[in-house]
């Protein structure tokens, strides 16, 4: 019993636990305090729930950037679907008539011969290519809603884009849609229209808080604002 206690009174006393290093961590100093490790296997199956669900929603934002589908964001009979759908008319209207006039005066498919059509130079490929553009605005135009809104912006930037490149290639011999500058200032005006009618009450940093894109981004303040006017509202 003797030895026993003389042995227990020798044994050195151990450091306290929380002193140890962490080194599953990768880490060799001490520490008085520390999380609990958790282990990671690399896949995302060892996070937290809470931290796995903040990455499917941010996922799905960066998916869905209106967090809304496109119907549930703006109604087909929605005021803003009737701007969208004018402006893809009427741009539509004044490209299928400037094809048609074109094809009506039979000039050759890549001529550049210098044929001009509402003072604007034209040859067949130019013609075809305008009538299936505004095929494309006029079914934006049915369609109405969201779509007729990216179809505008998307059409816009194309003719943008377009203008430049046949700048780059006025006078050379790959200028088979026969531009002239009077073309590329028509492609760089009809793009900018496009882009107006498309981001009308859609972009912007100041849009009302009735705007239904405002409320499908905001859509936890938008909610607020609906209760504090039916709380208004009640008598």
């Amino acid at each position: 019993m003797a030895a026993r206690t003389a042995h227990t009174a020798q044994t050195p006393p151990r450091a306290p636990q929380a002193y140890a290093p962490h080194a599953a961590y990768g880490c060799t100093e001490p520490h008085e305090h520390y999380a609990p490790y958790v282990a990671h296997d690399g896949d995302g199956v060892g996070d937290p729930p809470q931290f796995r669900q903040a990455v499917a929603r941010g996922a799905a934002r960066a998916l869905h950037p209106v967090n809304a589908r496109l119907d549930d964001h703006l109604p087909v009979d929605h005021k803003l679907s009737q701007v969208y759908r004018v402006g893809a008319g009427l741009t539509g209207l004044l490209l299928v008539a400037f094809g048609i006039l074109g094809l009506i005066d039979r000039i050759g498919f890549f001529d550049t011969g210098g044929d001009t059509v509402l003072a604007l130079n034209t040859n067949g490929a130019l013609s075809v290519l305008s009538i299936c553009i505004g095929a494309v605005l006029f079914a934006g135009m049915v369609i109405g809603g969201t779509f007729a809104s990216t179809l505008n912006i998307v059409l816009g930037l194309l003719f943008i884009a377009s203008g430049f490149v046949n700048l780059a290639l006025l006078d050379t011999g790959m200028n088979f849609l026969a531009f002239k500058i009077q073309n590329v200032l028509f492609s760089f005006v009809v793009g900018v229209m496009l882009m107006w009618f498309g981001m009308y009450g859609r972009v912007g940093s100041a849009l009302p808080h009735d705007n239904p894109y405002w409320r499908a981004r905001h859509p936890e303040q938008a909610a607020r604002e609906q209760r504090t006017t039916s709380a208004r509202a009640r008598p």
